[in-house]
């Protein structure tokens, strides 16, 4: 049996749906029917044996039909006030109006996902720009206050694909288009505090989805980097940053909550810190710390609108700084998260950044097809080398400073002088675009889409040897000098750790948590 009462209220909402609600008037006014029918049986009984002239002469059904009139006025008039009430309290509670529309919550999360990856701050198309508030209203395609005349909103609803946004895509579901309509139409107001935030930065954060429990395939290893002590090897994974044994290369652990994916890990001199710079490629970058003994977040320093490809501890420690798919290249304070300098410099990504040796200078390689020098401190440019006429992935400073080693799409390794921004040397002898540089001591490491490594004298730059062995372009690398060992890291999702002083392979695995290994050739041959 239900216990019912039309008070009966959790917080503002009625106890019972609507649809309860019209059931139970519905039962209700057929117990009234029948309680007046009941009544008026009883009254026509009750006239039957009266003498009274109106009786006489009153036809039964008149008689009936006045009773039940009569009854229904007498018996129900408490029912049919508590029915009123009851379905007055549903319309009063189901028709208050919605709370406006977040533009922080919920439309910059659809202009994030859907359009700035078309209309950010590089090559954006159509010369409309909405990765941040203020370019969003700059260039009339939102009309506050009044959908009918706002372009943006035309383009979302167009029936032709090759004229519909997102372009190339699926049309957006009908709930986004209806709260980017009833944003516009309350005013396409700012809930934020600054309007010239990237979107990324004011979207409420949430967890970053789990990664696979099993990885179904393996992914390409985009970033690797040794711990200071040489036991551990972080690699980047899918939602994850993955910890290898170096000595069996079995799986120590794995740092979750992390953007989608990884491209590029710096441990802090300490080795107590671990910065994961990534993103989902075209909606957002991230630029996270973490306890590298733990995996717990220490602090989120940037979101931005598309991915990072880069981050470096400065020598001493107290710094960090980032690159990425925005052109912008940003220094932090380690301690407190402050940005403290922001470098708008090149014309396209940064992929890669290094400190010199006492954290004075910064170096970048970037899509534009150079590599540029900057003060740390006041962020200002101070040399630019265009040598490679192609895009740059990656750069490093020679051990004292006095040389920057860049590479590229040309297949080679550029050394220039940072004081004047001219050519020293170059290294070449690469089959394909070479992806990564590392310099230890007299010692420089690379490696290649031609799928092997490589160990040059930094002196004279004479090739040392070549590490073998990868079936797939090589996309990253890392040496640590204590073991002198070598990790590489490539396209097919396998890692090789090599001894740097004889050119052994020591350890190969495929970095893909719960991935069955594939059979070497021979195995298959014996099959």
């Amino acid at each position: 049996m239900i216990r019912f009462s039309p008070l009966v209220v959790v917080g503002s909402r009625p106890w019972l749906s609507l649809g309860q609600r019209l059931l139970f008037a519905t039962g209700l006014g057929a117990i009234i029917i029948r309680l007046a029918v009941a009544t008026t049986d009883s009254d026509s009984e009750r006239s039957a044996s009266s003498h009274t002239l109106s009786h006489l002469w009153m036809p039964t059904f008149v008689q009936t039909e006045s009773a039940m009139m009569l009854r229904l006025s007498r018996c129900t008039g408490c029912l049919l006030l508590s029915a009123y009430m009851l379905l007055g309290s549903v319309v009063s509670a189901e028709d208050e109006p919605p709370a406006p529309v977040s533009f922080r919550a919920q439309v910059a999360p659809i202009f994030l996902r859907k359009c700035a990856g078309c209309h950010g701050a590089v090559d954006s198309q159509g010369d409309f720009q909405l990765h941040t508030f203020k370019l969003a209203m700059a260039d009339g395609y939102i009309t506050p206050g009044d959908p009918d005349d706002s372009h943006l909103l035309s383009l979302l609803l167009e029936e032709d694909p090759e004229v519909r946004m997102p372009k190339d895509g699926e049309p957006l579901p009908g709930e986004s288009i209806e709260l980017v309509r009833r944003w516009i139409a309350e005013g396409a107001k700012y809930d934020g505090d600054d309007p010239t935030l990237p979107l990324a930065s004011i979207v409420p954060r949430q967890p970053h989805p789990d990664p696979p429990e099993v990885y179904r395939a393996p992914i390409a290893i985009t970033a690797l980097a040794f711990h200071p002590q040489g036991n551990l090897l972080a690699a980047s994974g899918y939602q994850e940053v993955t910890l290898w044994n170096v000595s069996d290369g079995t799986l120590a652990r794995r740092i979750t909550d992390i953007s989608q994916r990884v491209y590029d890990l710096d441990f802090s001199p300490d080795g107590k810190l671990l910065a994961v710079a990534g993103g989902t490629p075209g909606q957002s970058g991230e630029l996270r710390v973490v306890d590298a003994e733990t995996g717990s977040l220490v602090r989120v320093f940037c979101t931005t609108n598309d991915v990072l490809f880069g981050a470096a501890f400065s020598p001493d420690g107290k710094r960090l700084a980032s690159c990425g798919a925005d052109r912008s290249i940003r220094i932090y304070d380690v301690a407190t998260g402050e940005e403290q300098v922001l470098i708008e410099d090149h014309a396209d990504w940064v992929l890669g950044i290094a400190w010199n040796t006492d954290g004075t200078r910064l170096a970048s390689a970037s899509r534009d097809k150079t590599s540029k020098l900057f003060d740390t401190t006041s962020g200002e440019s101070l040399v630019t080398y265009p040598g490679h006429g192609a895009p740059v992935y990656d750069v490093a400073f020679n051990a004292d400073g006095t040389q920057v080693l860049t590479c590229g799409r040309d297949k080679k390794i550029h050394v220039w002088n940072p004081a004047d921004g001219k050519k020293i040397g170059e290294i070449a002898g690469f089959g394909l675009d070479v992806y990564g540089v590392q310099v230890s001591g007299a010692q420089i490491f690379s490696c290649s889409a031609d799928k092997t490594a490589q160990l040059h004298k930094a002196d004279d730059r004479s090739r040392i040897r070549v590490f073998s062995g990868h079936t797939d372009w090589i996309y990253s690398l890392s040496y640590n000098e204590p073991s002198k060992r070598l990790a590489t890291g490539s396209y097919n999702g396998e890692i090789r750790i090599w001894n740097s002083e004889d050119g052994a392979a020591l350890l190969s695995f495929t970095a893909s948590p719960g991935l069955a290994p594939k059979p070497s050739a021979e195995q298959a041959a014996a099959k």
